[in-house]
């Protein structure tokens, strides 16, 4: 499945494409938001991670023969279904209530937990997202712009001087090793895969899960459509429960680094009950 890195015209207002004309086109437009182990893309423009595998076996059995690779900032994804730049995400994105009013989401593909990057050594001792919120000294922590951990920390009441925002995760690393932030939060996959780019950080190996309202904090990532692509969602949906009857879904998971414990999870929820609060 050859995909190439699109540029592509944005005309808003027009409805999302039928998954009728995507298969008579053959050719369909998946964003991701260069992000390990969720879906990326290499330096040879090949989308990678547990999203677009899985993505690519769906939509070939639904006889779509070519997909086009989007590569934009994970604050770019909704807004990019929503004016129509591409037809479906592939980023692993969240399901949560506040997103279900602006795209419609497929069943969970994986779940995931939290997750913390530290300086070497972890000389400020920092192990938990309240430490933020409850130590004296001014520890700052580094987000992704537009995610839900974000979210999460203003949640917490963490003062918005001790959060830094960064766009790409590479800015993440280099904030921590140039001192302007002294953590950086994000999930417990994308922390390990940050620890690979310098011997300069690491993932907190005794990082204690944030709990929110009085649970611990777990996602359940899926595939990501314009409000108006019911069909489409619908069929990817029925295609995703084929997909995790077969081992070679789990070996995929399994293969990015994804726990038995997350396996399981997404089996737990449904898009319509993760809609409606439930996790």
């Amino acid at each position: 499945m050859a995909g190439t890195l699109a540029t592509l015209l944005v005309i808003p207002g027009l409805q999302a494409d039928t998954l009728e004309e995507i298969q008579q086109r053959g050719v369909i437009r998946i964003a991701v938001a260069n992000e390990k182990p969720y879906g990326y893309l290499n330096e040879e423009g090949k989308a990678l991670g547990v999203g677009p595998e899985v993505a690519q076996r769906i939509l070939e059995d639904l006889g779509i023969e070519e997909i086009e690779w989007v590569e934009t900032e994970f604050k770019n994804l909704i807004p990019g279904l929503e004016v129509g730049r591409f037809d479906m995400a592939a980023a692993e994105m969240a399901i949560l209530p506040q997103r279900c009013t602006r795209v419609l989401f497929s069943d969970p593909n994986t779940s995931y937990g939290e997750g913390l990057l530290v300086l070497a050594s972890n000389p400020n001792r920092i192990r938990a997202y309240e430490d933020f919120v409850r130590r004296p000294d001014t520890i700052r922590v580094a987000v992704q712009e537009g995610t839900v951990t974000q979210e999460m920390f203003e949640a917490l009441g963490v003062d918005p001087d001790r959060i830094v925002t960064v766009e790409r995760l590479p800015e993440a690393v280099d904030a921590i090793i140039r001192g302007r932030a002294d953590a950086f939060a994000a999930t417990g996959m994308t922390v390990a895969s940050l620890e690979q780019m310098s011997p300069q950080v690491e993932a907190e190996f005794n990082f204690t899960d944030p709990v929110i309202d009085g649970r611990e904090v777990r996602y359940f990532g899926s595939f990501a459509f314009p409000l108006d692509a019911e069909d489409l969602r619908d069929a990817v949906n029925e295609e995703l429960k084929e997909e995790k009857r077969n081992g070679e879904w789990q070996q995929t998971l399994t293969r990015y680094g994804f726990l038995q414990k997350d396996v399981l999870y997404s089996y737990r929820f449904t898009a319509e009950q993760l809609c409606e609060g439930a996790g």
